[in-house]
C-alpha cells in the first residue's frame, strides 16, 4: 500500500484539479492513502474532507506582492512550514504538486526527504512554486504548452476536471443541444430566453459584482435570464425579472451547459471547465499576478469560443453597447464542448506511477 501527498491549497484553481487525480488514483489503487497538504485558512479546509479524503495543515508562508516588513517573516514562517510538511512527506511514496503556497514547502520537504515528486503546472505561465518544485524533480505534468524553461519538455496532460464536468461532458456527447436545453430547465430558466451566467472565481469578485449591477436593468430591458454567482463572501443583491443572484452556483456541470454566454475570470480551471461544457465566454482576466490570466484563454479565444477584454474596459456601458453581439456570437459557436482534458487525471496517475517506481 503507497501513500500519497498532493499539495495545492488556497484556491479551487489548485484544489479541485488535485482531487480529481485523487479520485483517479484511489480507483486504480483503493488500497492506498491519500492525503492533502493545506493551510487553516484555504478552501480545501471544506472542500477536502467533504471529498472523503485526509487533510493535513501547514503554517502558511505569507509573501505580499508588495515590499513590507512581513516579508523579514518570510524565512522564518518558511523553515516552519517546511518542518511541518516533513512530517507528512517522510512516509509518502510520492508528492504531487499543483501550485501555490502549499507546494512550495512540501517540494522542499520531499526534496529534503528523497521522496518523489511530480507537479502538473495548470496555467499556461507556470506559477512561482512550480518553478522552484520543477529544481527537484523531472517529472512534470501541464495543462497547456509551456514556450521555455523546464516545463516546455512536460507531459502535456491537460487539466484534470472536477467528476460532474467530467460527466456531463461524457454524457452531453450523444446530442449537445439536447444537453443545454435541459440543463437550463433544470436550473429554473426558460429555455426561450438567452441565459448569461457570470462568475468571478471561487471567491466572487467585487469589480465585476459592481458591473453587473449597474447592468440589470440592461439583461432585463433586453429580455436576458441571468445566473450570478456572487461569491458567499459578498452580499447577495435583490433578485429582480430574469436576474438570480446566487452566494454560489453548486451545479456548475449544468450551468456550463445551459449558459449561451458566459462571463467570468479565466482562471485555469475555469477555463478548462468551460472548454469541456461551454458554448461562449467573455474572459476578464484577474490584474494580478504575472498575466497567465490572459494566456489561459488564448487557445479558446483562437477557437472563436471566447474574447478577453481587460477589466479596465469591463464596464456597464461595454455591456450595454456589447450584450447583443456577443449573443450573436454565441449562436455561432460550435454547439459541443471540447472532451480535451477528460483524460488528464489519468495521465498524471500514470506520471506519478511512474515517478514512485523509477
Amino acid at each position: 500500500m503507497a501513500t500519497v501527498v498532493l499539495a495545492g491549497g488556497g484556491t479551487a484553481g489548485h484544489i479541485e484539479p488535485a482531487l480529481a487525480v485523487a479520485r483517479q488514483w484511489m480507483k486504480a489503487h483503493p488500497t492506498d492513502t491519500c492525503i492533502f497538504l493545506g493551510t487553516k485558512s484555504g478552501l480545501e479546509n471544506t472542500l477536502v474532507p467533504a471529498a472523503g479524503f485526509q487533510l493535513r495543515t501547514i503554517p502558511k508562508v505569507k509573501i505580499s506582492r508588495t515590499p513590507s516588513p512581513s516579508w523579514l517573516r518570510i524565512p522564518f514562517d518558511l523553515i516552519a512550514s517546511i518542518a511541518a510538511s516533513i512530517t507528512v512527506v517522510k512516509n509518502a511514496d510520492v508528492v504531487i504538486g499543483f501550485g501555490g503556497y502549499v507546494s512550495a514547502p512540501a517540494y522542499l520537504a520531499a526534496a529534503i526527504t528523497r521522496t518523489p515528486i511530480v507537479i502538473h503546472e495548470a496555467n499556461a505561465k507556470p506559477g512561482w512554486a512550480n518553478r522552484v518544485g520543477a529544481g527537484f524533480t523531472h517529472h512534470l505534468a501541464v495543462a497547456h504548452p509551456v514556450e521555455e524553461g523546464s516545463f516546455s519538455k512536460a507531459l502535456l496532460a491537460g487539466l484534470p476536471l472536477r467528476s460532474d464536468v467530467a460527466h456531463g461532458c461524457t454524457e452531453s456527447a450523444s446530442d449537445w443541444s439536447k444537453a443545454r436545453s435541459a440543463a437550463k430547465s433544470r436550473l429554473g430558466f426558460s429555455t426561450a430566453a438567452p441565459l448569461v451566467v457570470i462568475m468571478g472565481g471561487s471567491q466572487g469578485s467585487v469589480a465585476i459584482n459592481a458591473v453587473i449591477a449597474d447592468s440589470v436593468s440592461t439583461f432585463n430591458d433586453k429580455g436576458i435570464s441571468v445566473l450570478h454567482s456572487v461569491g458567499k463572501l459578498n452580499a447577495l443583491p435583490i433578485a429582480t425579472g430574469g436576474y438570480k443572484p446566487v452566494a454560489y452556483i453548486d451545479a456548475m456541470a449544468d450551468a456550463y451547459l445551459a449558459a449561451d454566454l458566459i462571463i467570468a475570470r479565466s482562471g485555469a480551471v475555469t477555463c478548462s471547465e468551460f472548454r469541456a461544457l461551454g458554448r461562449y465566454a467573455l474572459f476578464v482576466p484577474l490584474p494580478i499576478g504575472n498575466g497567465e490570466q490572459f494566456v489561459n484563454a488564448a487557445s479558446l479565444v483562437a477557437a472563436d469560443r471566447a474574447q478577453v477584454i481587460t477589466q479596465q474596459e469591463f464596464t456597464a456601458q461595454y455591456i450595454s453597447t456589447n450584450l447583443t453581439s456577443l449573443l450573436e456570437k454565441a449562436a455561432h459557436a460550435p454547439i459541443a464542448g471540447d472532451p480535451q482534458d477528460l483524460h488528464a487525471a489519468e495521465k498524471i496517475v500514470a506520471l506519478a506511477e511512474f515517478a514512485m517506481n523509477s
